[in-house]
């Protein structure tokens, strides 16, 4: 075959490919076996071994990409992503509808409700039509770069598909939107960002357990576990290696449609699944829906765990706003939690990273929302005086949230007599040292700082915020025990020859190891700080910490008052990291980390003066793009809207500005101009 005629036929096949993805992933409706499909990518990926030169980056066969990598890169959300408000009740989704009612001037909205998927929540980035970033949720504000992963999805298109000429002429006479959003060339043109749900489904999910059973593995807990882990590996091809899919639920930026259910629809001519929905005018249809789905959940082939609500109108939607990290616009209706009866065998406490004992009860086995369940938390002292729980009673076992196992209910009319009552530790069950509770605070706590257990804890965790994937929970206590580590420093002074003295260590999976945590030497500020493990200090607030400090030093010198004026930090937070830094502890390990040359990444410090502040960017700026604009506003602690209302603090007018402009002085908003607003980020 020739070069030129190589080239008609790759298309060809491509574009073949392209158009059967759709109709298997998106129609549900493949019109050619599996096995010829299969044939054709693999008649493809022939020629393009032939011919590497006409490989392009997005081709079907490049599902896989690139080599395992070191560590993750961070990505910063242009939006947040943002959590749910539950509800558990019909009571409690109408009480939330009569909210939005009275802020929608008395107007009952329209709804779309969809099924909530148990999985693991990213954010796709298209940049003119071509795959270009994927990342997890994270903190909501920075996820993880899980671009090589989400690749090796065939669920999730490597390039937008363009819909036909009949197909966008329906979807706008349908929706009532203009047929030019639909094109890709107008509306894709640039960047678009996508999220949506990365899953296993359930038939795989079985069958991959029963592969492991048969090579004598522990199976996995659940589908969402997987999901998640999958997509958190380095190497793309462990990705590649599980039955992962993916459904689409929201076109986050690069269009601007006027309903949700329109933007549903555009996201399957696009080429992406949706999960089944409905739009609909009455709060009764989305119950309706509810309960079908309710009934009908176990013969779905993924795991449910209720149905969002939202509010059709996006505009409305944007309208509403922001409470905490919780959207106005929408809700989580879960289902009821399956619920079983098990026995109480036994309640041991358990000593975490922060020196809190927590009772866990392990129970007879039993299987509860579609996993086998031998232990449950009983959260602390309190908890089991509350259930009045004692080892040998008959219990309902329920999942909150259908994923943590937790113990409802004692059933009293099955008490034999014989059932023990649970004896509250006075010293810790580790290391001897007396317990006692903080004050205002329920928690049992190990009054040992040097504590086992909470070393233990510590290590793994500085492991995971340091990015060494090779040091699990085992391998932890393994060198822990082996007298190698004895606090989280420790572990960059780990040798070869120290591992294999390790049980289950050779020359390659020590050298392995050793070679990864030297690659985690470097590391960005507010990891570092989420690596301390200090109490109430996670992912966010380490964030603001670093942007706000800068350097260590700065951070480590300041007061409990000091810490506090900054803006997201509170009392509680400010002294519990004021009294971190104050521990000699703590001290030790920082002089210890230096020791090892860990070199830390500082960020220049910045004020977060637009904290409390809410912008929104019109019109074409000429010093610096929207997106960057976006980013400043953000850095500075400022928050960024894409539609104007009361609560809007200023809008920056650039050239050529829509009708956001004319909103802002309709609501009397403050408008700046573009030398206005870089004066003021520049205050």
């Amino acid at each position: 075959m020739t070069k030129a005629q190589a080239v008609e036929r790759i298309e060809k096949l491509r574009e073949s490919i392209q158009r059967y993805r759709y109709q298997y992933h998106v129609l549900d409706a493949l019109e050619i076996p599996e096995a010829a499909l299969d044939s054709l990518k693999h008649e493809l990926f022939t020629l393009e071994q032939e011919f590497p030169e006409l490989i392009t980056p997005n081709s079907p066969t490049q599902r896989v990409a690139g080599t395992a990598l070191p560590k993750f890169k961070k990505i910063t959300h242009q939006r947040p992503m943002l959590s749910m408000e539950d509800a558990f009740s019909f009571g409690e989704v109408e009480t939330w509808a009569t909210r939005i009612q009275k802020l929608n001037d008395e107007h009952m909205p329209s709804w779309y409700a969809m099924l909530k998927i148990d999985g693991l929540a990213v954010s796709l980035v298209y940049e003119n039509g071509e795959l270009a970033t994927a990342a997890t949720r994270g903190d909501g504000l920075i996820g993880e770069d899980v671009t090589q992963n989400i690749r090796t999805i065939d669920a999730v298109p490597l390039s937008l598909r363009q819909p036909s000429e009949s197909e966008i002429n329906t979807w706008a006479k349908e929706f009532g939107m203009p047929k030019e959003m639909a094109s890709l060339n107008a509306s894709a043109n640039g960047r678009v960002e996508i999220r949506g749900e990365v899953y296993v489904p359930k038939k795989a999910f079985e069958k991959m357990n029963k592969e492991r059973a048969a090579r004598g593995e522990e199976p996995f807990a659940n589908p969402r576990n997987i999901a998640a882990g999958s997509i958190r590996q380095l190497d793309p091809s462990i990705a590649a290696s599980r039955p992962l899919s993916f459904f689409a639920w929201r076109i986050e930026d690069g269009v601007e449609l006027r309903r949700q259910s329109a933007i549903i629809a555009l996201l399957q001519l696009w080429g992406f699944k949706t999960a089944p929905s409905i739009f609909t005018p009455t709060l009764k249809e989305v119950a309706d829906f509810f309960e079908k789905m309710g009934k009908g959940r176990a013969k779905l082939d993924f795991w449910i765990d209720g149905v969002v609500i939202r509010v059709d109108d996006t505009r409305l939607f944007a309208d509403l706003g922001v409470v905490g990290k919780t959207p106005r616009g929408l809700i989580a209706w879960k289902f009821p939690p399956e619920e079983v009866t098990t026995r109480v065998e036994s309640v041991d406490w358990f000593v975490g990273r922060t020196g809190a004992l927590t009772p866990v009860a392990t129970v007879t086995a039993t299987c509860v929302a579609g996993t086998t369940v031998t232990h449950a938390t009983l959260h602390n002292a309190d908890e089991i005086d509350r259930l009045d729980v004692r080892v040998g009673d008959t219990v309902i076992l329920t999942k909150a949230g259908d994923i943590i196992p937790k113990i409802l209910k004692v059933l009293t009319e099955l008490l034999t007599g014989k059932e023990e009552k649970v004896v509250f530790p006075t010293v810790c069950p580790v290391c001897d040292a007396p317990v006692a509770r903080r004050e205002g605070e329920v928690a049992i706590v190990c009054s040992n700082p040097s504590c086992y257990a909470m070393e233990r804890e510590r290590v793994l965790h500085a492991a995971r915020a340091f990015g060494i994937d090779g040091l699990g929970e085992k391998i932890v206590e393994k060198v822990m025990n082996a007298g190698l580590v004895k606090h989280a420093a420790d572990i960059f002074t780990l040798t070869k020859d120290d591992l294999l003295t390790v049980e289950g260590f050779a020359e390659i999976s020590a050298q392995k190891l050793v070679d990864e945590i030297a690659t985690r030497k470097e590391i960005e500020f507010e990891d570092f700080i989420v690596a301390l493990g200090i109490r109430h200090v996670g992912a966010e607030t380490a964030f603001v910490l670093a942007s706000s400090f800068g350097t260590l030093e700065k951070l480590r010198g300041a007061s409990a008052e000091e810490l506090a004026q900054v803006s997201e930090i509170g009392p509680i937070v400010a002294e519990s990291l004021a009294t971190a830094f104050a521990d000699p502890h703590m001290q030790k390990l920082l002089d210890a980390y230096e020791q090892v040359g860990i070199h830390i990444k500082h960020a220049k410090a910045v004020k977060r003066v637009l904290s409390g502040q809410t912008f929104v960017i019109t019109g074409t700026l000429a010093s610096l793009g929207r997106e960057e604009a976006k980013d400043r506003v953000r850095l500075l602690g400022g928050s960024v809207s894409d539609s104007v209302s009361k609560k809007t603090t200023f809008v920056v007018v650039g050239e050529n500005p829509g009708s956001k402009a004319e909103k802002a002085r309709e609501l009397g908003v403050t408008t700046l101009t573009e030398t206005q607003f870089l004066e003021k980020i520049r205050e």
